[in-house]
């Protein structure tokens, strides 16, 4: 068991195909390979069929699979100094004290037991750990959904405004997107999503009260990420006046007052200090407009699909722990904060996002087929919403 991950990454180089029902051929020059990696081990069609059944198998869980795979191949007998080597970079804003890249730094060390080395690289820019992972500097890269929209649009949709409107939704729809039979739509160009992680409810935060709903938001200054144009054309939709910034700078300019109303995950309450913009009479509107989430984007040469589909269900495995984490953060924001509107609001929200997405699906900025799925959810959850007895998206 100590060198499996090493056997399954390398069988998943040598195995992986358009399909994942496919025979599994190779040629002489891969069975040498694979050879030497398993010395003592027949190599023959038997085995390669049994080792591709226990990939795909999904009933099973991951676990179970890698040891039935560490079995089956008797990877007891590999030589101990065998180590595979890859450069996974992470997006944290507190760099190699912030939670993310420790909580990586964790995985780091269970994967070491299995004889895979893996070096974490912490970037605090997530724009220079982008084209990192675009030039080859990092084999995967954890980023925030809404950059991981640059490599694969169905993916990058999960995070679309008011899409997904709580905690129990978001699970559902991680479900099913580790599911295998959703496993081709993870791949588009080069890379390969490996991971889609919760990463909190996302909330208006303001300087003041009185800005509780979309009419007195016109002619306030707003944060928008300076990556992403369509976030400024929502923002100028309502009245408002858009302020392009950054993951980094955005927090500073709240506080600071700078700007007048922030775009934030709950988690950021405390460790970005967002109470500071908030004193003495701002607050948070007690709707959340999206649920936001952390991916990791591999390469594909790297991470074949075959592999990423293990990753993805061991990811969702990991569900439980990383929300309890998020709620942890979560419940720091003191309850004299919250800014309780009424549901006449609320159903204006609705709609405003509602029109946003539809506008963002025409022009090809999110994926159509998300946001059926998101609708399918939403209304599964609460068939009495205005949408599900309408379809509109």
């Amino acid at each position: 068991m100590r060198r499996l991950l090493l056997i399954v990454v390398t069988l998943g180089l040598l195995l992986a195909g358009p399909a994942f029902a496919e025979p599994i051929t190779l040629n002489a020059e891969q069975k040498a390979r694979l050879q030497q990696l398993l010395p003592g081990t027949k190599i023959d069609e038997h085995l390669l069929q049994g080792l591709a059944e226990l990939f795909y198998s999904h009933d099973m869980p991951v676990t179970v699979r890698l040891k039935a795979i560490s079995t089956l191949a008797g990877l007891d007998r590999m030589p101990p100094s065998t180590t595979l080597h890859r450069n996974i970079c992470i997006w944290d804003i507190g760099g190699r004290a912030g939670p993310v890249y420790q909580a990586a730094m964790e995985q780091r060390t269970i994967a070491l037991q299995y004889g895979v080395h893996l070096k974490m690289m912490p970037f605090t820019n997530e724009s220079i750990l982008v084209e990192a992972l675009k030039s080859g500097q990092c084999d995967a890269a954890l980023m925030s959904g809404l950059r991981a929209r640059t490599f694969n649009r169905y993916t990058g949709t999960v995070d679309a405004i008011g899409a997904i409107p709580d905690n129990q939704q978001m699970h559902t729809l991680l479900r099913v997107l580790a599911d295998p039979s959703q496993a081709g739509r993870m791949v588009q160009g080069q890379y390969v999503i490996m991971g889609i992680y919760p990463a909190g409810s996302a909330y208006i935060f303001v300087d003041d009260k009185r800005i509780s709903s979309l009419a007195n938001a016109a002619g306030k200054k707003v944060a928008v990420l300076d990556f992403d144009p369509m976030q400024a054309e929502m923002v100028a939709g309502i009245g408002a006046t858009p302020v392009p910034t950054d993951f980094v700078s955005a927090p500073n300019m709240f506080n600071n007052h700078v700007v007048d109303i922030l775009p934030s995950p709950l988690v950021a309450y405390e460790f970005l200090e967002l109470y500071k913009g908030m004193t003495p009479n701002g607050g948070i509107v007690d709707y959340p407009f999206t649920q936001l989430t952390m991916q990791l984007v591999g390469r594909l040469d790297k991470f074949p699909n075959v592999i990423a589909q293990l990753i993805r269900e061991a990811s969702l495995q990991a569900y439980g722990r990383i929300r309890q984490r998020l709620k942890t953060e979560e419940d720091r924001v003191p309850d004299h904060w919250w800014i309780h509107i009424s549901d006449a609001d609320k159903n204006k929200y609705d709609i405003m996002m509602q029109k946003a997405r539809e506008n963002l699906k025409d022009k090809g900025y999110y994926s159509a087929d998300m946001l059926e799925l998101e609708h399918r959810i939403r209304c599964k959850y609460n068939p009495a919403r205005a949408e599900c007895t309408r379809h509109q998206e």
